[in-house]
């Protein structure tokens, strides 16, 4: 993902658009299983995100006021990412 952000951030930002991504982690949802549950429980946050939460981020990047971020990855994942590094 981040390699495709980045090839089309370079491409398209000199036509003033900008390409971002969102990387989500643990989701609540309907579908979620148990399994996924106590997955989402183990983040540093403790819990799954929302939808609004991960649609909030989508809107950021989408607005007038991220208008000078191109070619980033925006990871939503409530700290996830920071212990799977470490291990």
């Amino acid at each position: 993902m981040v390699g495709m952000t980045h090839a089309l951030a370079l491409e398209a930002g000199p036509r003033g658009v900008t390409v971002n991504a969102v990387a989500p982690g643990w989701v609540e949802t309907g579908a979620s299983t148990d399994e996924e549950r106590r997955a989402a429980e183990a983040t540093p946050c403790g819990r799954a995100g929302t939808p609004d939460e991960i649609a909030a981020a989508v809107g950021f990047l989408a607005s007038p006021k991220a208008s000078y971020i191109n070619g980033a990855v925006l990871v939503v994942d409530g700290g996830n990412i920071l212990q799977e590094r470490k291990a």
